[in-house]
């Protein structure tokens, strides 16, 4: 395989990341947070960061709505529930 297959590759990889995510709504921040250390926020801050890396200024909000399909405020209003005590409890436990 070749570097532009590679990319092209990886790539897609993200693609379906992003799809996978946006069909699993349901599937809140913090519950990724608690369980990969990561979640769409953080896909958010690293797509921001490569482009900022090869030149391209591409800033947080411009790489939510890349990762969310949509504006965060309103991803965060149709979508985002309250974090319960529990699932606050376990992340703040991982914080430690």
């Amino acid at each position: 395989m070749d570097e532009n297959e590679r990319i092209e590759i990886e790539a897609a990889t993200f693609r379906r990341l992003v799809s996978h995510l946006d069909s699993h709504k349901e599937v809140q921040n913090i519950d990724l947070m608690n369980l990969a250390s990561f979640c769409r926020n953080c896909l958010s801050k690293w797509y921001s960061a490569e482009a900022e890396a090869r030149g391209h200024e591409i800033d947080y909000d411009q790489a939510r709505e890349v990762v969310y399909g949509m504006p965060y405020s309103k991803w965060k209003l149709k979508y985002q529930q309250e974090a319960t005590a529990e699932q606050l409890e376990k992340f703040n436990q991982q914080k430690n």
